[in-house]
This record gives structure tokens, C-alpha cells and sequence, in this order.
């Protein structure tokens, strides 16, 4: 464990960071989700709006660093690829 003051102020720091993270990681599953499940419904105007809400959370969550600027850009790709692959 931590023996100085400094190491265990670090340790608590870690500790609500990575609850924090947590919660961002799990709102960016749930965004991905949301859309694959409105493409799934099969209404086009619905999943597009659904698409863009979740672009907002995506890049949001990237612009903190808890993914990958690229891991999000390719999120986003797949699911607009499957918003529009819909039939109208």
C-alpha cells in the first residue's frame, strides 16, 4: 500500500477517477447501443435522430481522453453506415 502522504492522497485520486471513468465508459456503451437498437426498430427518421444525440456523447467522451479519438471514429462510422444503410 501507499507509505507517503503523497502516494495515498494519489491512491484516493486514482480511485474517483476511475469511478468517473466508469460511468463515461458506461454512457458511451449505452449511446452505441441505442442506435443499433432504433436501427434494429427499423424507423429511419428515429434512428437518425438517435444517431446524432449519441455523435454528441461519443465525441465528448473521446475529447476526455477515456477512448481513443479513433476508437470513437469508428464507432460512429459502423453506426452511421447502419443508419443509412436502412430502407427509407
Amino acid at each position: 500500500m501507499a507509505n507517503s502522504a503523497q502516494a495515498r492522497k494519489r491512491a484516493r485520486q486514482a480511485l474517483k477517477q476511475r469511478a468517473h471513468n466508469a460511468s463515461l465508459r458506461t454512457a458511451f456503451r449505452t449511446a452505441v447501443k441505442k442506435v443499433i437498437k432504433a436501427v434494429e426498430a427499423g424507423d429511419k427518421a428515429a434512428a437518425q435522430a438517435v444517431f446524432q444525440a449519441s455523435t454528441k456523447v461519443i465525441d465528448r467522451i473521446a475529447d476526455k481522453g477515456v477512448f481513443h479519438k479513433n476508437k470513437a471514429a469508428r464507432h460512429k462510422s459502423r453506426l452511421s453506415a447502419q443508419v443509412k444503410a436502412m430502407a427509407a
